[in-house]
């Protein structure tokens, strides 16, 4: 999924900056506290917490923020989030989904239905989008890490499903139940991952031009200013040409 990469390439881009990287960092501490809190907070006993500790240290959060994370889940007085998805459709018709998780639905869902509104696009209801997508999970190396047939050997050994490789770095598909055990056997063979975690990737894409790519990115960065919003995925499709003048 051409458009898939291209966003990660453009999130890779914007966590550059470092309101980027605090907010970032901030969403990252979210998820690990709610893991912890859901399950076990050891990490080697707790599947979705040893991810997103994983996925943390790969965006160079401080390994004291991620105990404190992990500290704050077993506190007893820390904030209960709910995980709600929203779905919707930006410009031209793009599918977008909002994962966030929130201490008060009702505040979250208004926000993010008046920032649908106020940048050219609607919330839908839920379902409305998510069959253009299918739940899987996703591990990215640099292009430094090996050619296209040592990862793809290493991604079948570990049991993935499909590999992506061009100049840019390698991006790994495997089930999205699977995604602990293959990054392990993967950080095994190639080492430590750039990023890994659970993705929705796009089934099918909407092509966009410049005009819609501009209003679409604004709809991306208001919905990702929320503090209650952990990530958004859309299914664009854009040429280089075009990913090139945004």
């Amino acid at each position: 999924m051409a458009g898939h990469s291209k966003w990660a390439n453009i999130q890779h881009r914007k966590g550059r900056q470092d309101a980027a990287r605090s907010k970032l960092f901030s969403k990252l501490s979210k998820e690990i506290t709610v893991a912890a809190k859901m399950g076990d907070p050891d990490p080697e006993k707790n599947p979705r917490l040893r991810l997103a500790v994983k996925e943390a240290k790969a965006q160079s959060v401080p390994k004291d923020v991620i105990e404190r994370a992990i500290k704050k889940s077993t506190a007893g007085d820390g904030d209960d989030y709910e995980e709600i998805r929203y779905e919707g459709y930006g410009p031209n018709g793009v599918a977008v989904i909002v994962e966030a998780m929130t201490d008060n639905r009702n505040r979250t869902a208004s926000t993010v239905r008046s920032t649908f509104s106020k940048n050219g696009g609607n919330l839908g209801e839920t379902g409305s989008v998510g069959f253009m997508f299918e739940r899987k999970g996703e591990v990215t190396y640099p292009a430094s890490v090996g050619d296209g047939d040592t990862v793809m050997m290493a991604a079948i050994e570990a049991g993935a499903e499909d590999v992506e490789s061009s100049e840019d770095g390698h991006v790994i598909w495997c089930a999205d139940t699977d995604l602990n055990d293959v990054s392990n056997a993967l950080e095994a063979a190639l080492g430590e991952s750039e990023s890994t975690k659970l993705v929705w990737k796009p089934t099918t894409t909407t092509e966009m031009d410049l005009e819609g790519m501009q209003k679409l990115m604004k709809l991306i960065d208001a919905l990702e200013d929320d503090d209650d919003v952990q990530r958004v995925t859309t299914n664009f499709e854009a040429s280089d040409e075009v990913m090139d003048q945004l």
